[in-house]
This record gives C-alpha cells, structure tokens and sequence, in this order.
C-alpha cells in the first residue's frame, strides 16, 4: 500500500473526532488541509462545524465534474481504540472503516491525479456528516458547490450504494390536563393518549421483521416535563426517526399525518431525500469497469438503509453513490478496514477519474 496512505490514515484515527469534540475535529481537517498545499482550498463553517473544498486553480468552477466526499467524524468508542492496531491485513481503530482510511486514499489520489485532469475534479472534506451533515456539504451547496457526480467514500466492500431511504425526522406532542395523579377521572393523561397513537401508528405501519427494503419507523424518544409520580402529565411528546425508500416518498408523511388526532401537534425537525441512481448510469458503469480493471471481480449496485452526505446533492439535480474499500465492525469495539483494500480503493478510483477524461 502506499506508505502517504498507511501514515495518514493512523494520524487521523489518533485524533479523537467525537461528534462533540470540536477542537479535535478542526484538528483532523487543518492536518488534511496540510495535506493540499499545492490547490486552493476553500474552508466553510457554520455552526462551529468547519469543512473544506480542494480544487485546481484559482476560481472555484460552476460546476466540477466529479467530487469526491468523506467525512473525519465518527461514532465515538473507548479510549484505546484511538490507535490504530494492525493484524495482519486488517487496520482496527475508531473510524478505521467510516471513514478515515478512506478520506487518507481519497486524499492521496485526489493529489495525485487532479493535476493531470481536463476536467475539474474537487476533494470534499467535512466534520458533521455523522450528525447529520447540515452545517458540511450541505452549507457547501447552499453557497454553490455543484457537481454532475459524487463518490462518498463509504465503506462498501467495492460494491455501489446507488439507492439509500430518505430520513423524516418528527417530533409528535399531546396535551391532555393535569390533576393529582390519584384522582384521574380530573385529568387528561397526555402519556397515555401518546401511546394509544404510537400503537395505532405501529399497527397500520410496522416495522420490517428482517432485513427488508422497506420503509420503517424508530422511537427515539418519549419525553414530558413531569417529574412527580403523583400528578397526571399534561404534555408529552415522542420523537420518530422515519427511513423511507424511494417508492413511499410521497405518502409517507401524509400516512402518518392521517393517524394523528386532531389535537396532536406535528413538528417536522428533518425531511430528507432519498438516494436513488439508476444501475445503467454512465458513471456507476464506470465504477464497475474501473473494480473489474483492479480486482477482475464484478460491482453490484445495492440499496443501504442509512445514509451518507450523497443525500443532499439529490435536491440539487446531482448524482451521488457511496462507494468504498473493505471493511466491517461499524460502531463496535473491533471496527476494521483491510489494508490492501485501501491500495485497491486508490487504483480504482484512479483508474475511474482517468476513464472520464477527455
């Protein structure tokens, strides 16, 4: 593998990029900004959360051809895991596999190859994606970053996210009218009349069993500001988190809407676009050439139940997948990415990028 890519890819897992650990974050992205001396870097920021934009030239273009996104955020973990640990083909450490060894071979091409293009290529790098990614790229649209395709370098085994489901995120609230919680006949329980509406909701509209491309409903939270056992909660809310697949795009929100009784109160705290390439994209044949070049193995086009940044350059008429080495363990105390996959995640992107030009 290339050595840049080994020594990067440790640097940044030593930083301890919690989503809340802002000094750490802005730590890992000036080390990735070090990284790109030689091309105009745009830096953005909004909310405390900084992310930035590498580019040949001195004038941002209208419209790249390519970006290439990744996030230095991660799912935080235990103190030991912020150092790399190498058994034998295998890198283990917090953000290993999403996605700072990714971003280092990302990184490293971009470098590489950016230069030698006829057409503009950009390195997208933000600290937010794991919370949702508002303040990142999607501050990076908002003030006119665009491009015909994008590569969100997510670990998938070299195999294409080209559909993800689109998030709502609901906040739902009853009221009811408190009393002396031994006299309930002089109240209104607004918990209980929450949870006759959340067992309604999960009848009309369950949850997938197995792994399905489904849609489905999580419920984050139930909250009140009640703090008394004896006094009947005049108000309560619960907090869905909504994935939908393409097909119920439009009538996701509408079906929840006709469960809700009149005197609910909806507040609608995201809605985001789903993913969705068609498998006989120019680009994505591309990928699957570029894979079947390097590892002479076949690409398949799958959906993901989560999402990537990918998500927002839908709203502005882009194209966006996830695509990205090998690896597992997300989340957990043994989070992995294959070293060899890393050299192979820099030829194919490479070999992609050159197949574009001209």
């Amino acid at each position: 593998m290339l050595p840049k890519i080994f020594t990067l890819s440790q640097d940044l897992i030593a930083i301890k990029t919690d989503p809340d650990n802002r000094p750490a974050l802005n730590q890992a992205l000036d080390l990735v900004a070090s990284e790109l001396t030689d091309f105009t870097v745009e830096l953005f920021e909004r909310n405390g959360a900084r992310s930035l934009l590498a580019y040949t030239g001195n004038t941002r273009p209208e419209t790249f051809k390519v970006i290439l996104n990744g996030h230095l955020d991660v799912i935080p973990g235990k103190d030991w895991q912020y150092k790399a640990r190498i058994d034998g083909d295998n890198m283990y450490g917090v953000g290993s596999m999403d996605m700072k060894s990714n971003v280092a071979c990302m990184v490293e091409v971009f470098k590489d190859i950016a230069p030698k293009l006829d057409y503009p290529l950009a390195l997208q790098i933000v600290t937010d994606e794991e919370i949702g990614g508002f303040d990142g790229t999607k501050l990076q649209i908002d003030e006119g970053v665009k491009a015909d395709f994008v590569i969100a370098g997510e670990t998938t085994q070299f195999n294409i996210v080209h559909q993800a489901r689109g998030i709502l995120q609901l906040k739902i609230t009853s009221r009811g009218k408190t009393a002396h919680g031994a006299y309930p006949w002089r109240g209104e329980n607004a918990l209980e009349k929450l949870n006759t509406f959340l067992a309604l909701l999960f009848e009309k509209m369950p949850n997938p069993g197995t792994e399905e491309w489904k849609s489905s409903i999580n419920l984050a939270k139930i909250e009140t500001p009640n703090i008394s056992f004896n006094k009947i909660p005049d108000v309560a809310t619960a907090w869905l988190d909504v994935r939908f697949v393409p097909q119920d795009a439009d009538t996701m929100l509408p079906r929840i809407k006709s469960l809700l009784p009149a005197d609910f109160e909806l507040e609608i705290n995201a809605n985001e676009p789903y993913l969705f390439v068609e498998k006989d994209d120019e680009y994505l044949q591309k990928i699957q050439q570029a894979v079947k070049k390097v590892l002479n193995k076949e690409s398949v086009c799958y959906g993901a139940f989560g999402s990537s940044d990918a998500r927002f350059y839908t709203q502005v008429g882009s194209k966006g997948v996830e695509f990205g080495p090998v690896g597992g363990g997300i989340g957990t105390d043994d989070e992995w990415v294959s070293i060899q996959s890393l050299q192979d995640f820099y030829d194919i992107l490479n070999s992609f990028l050159v197949s574009l030009d001209g």
